[in-house]
């Protein structure tokens, strides 16, 4: 159960003014080096992005590409000899 707030025109008491310490919203944003490029996925892939990005409700794109940023900083991170794997025949 709400209980109702009651106002009243009592006196508040010392009161500090303190300056404003926050960042502009422009700066709140955060903004990484963006690459446009154009990319051909399969139907049944988009379809599961876009099923769980509404589900999360977030943009399937940011989805795709936070899985492919994860992707690239997990195998940065191994050795250069991990890296290249031959396939002997």
């Amino acid at each position: 159960m709400k209980r109702k707030i009651r106002y009243t025109d009592e006196a508040l008491g010392d009161i500090e003014v303190v300056d404003d310490f926050l960042p502009p919203p422009d700066q709140l944003v955060l903004k990484d080096d963006g690459v446009k490029v154009t990319i051909s996925l399969s139907k049944r892939s988009v379809d599961f992005f876009k099923a769980e990005a509404g589900r999360s409700k977030t943009s399937y794109q940011r989805m795709i590409r936070r899985l492919l940023d994860t992707y690239a900083e997990h195998y940065a991170k191994r050795s250069p000899s991990n890296r290249t794997r031959r396939i002997e025949r």
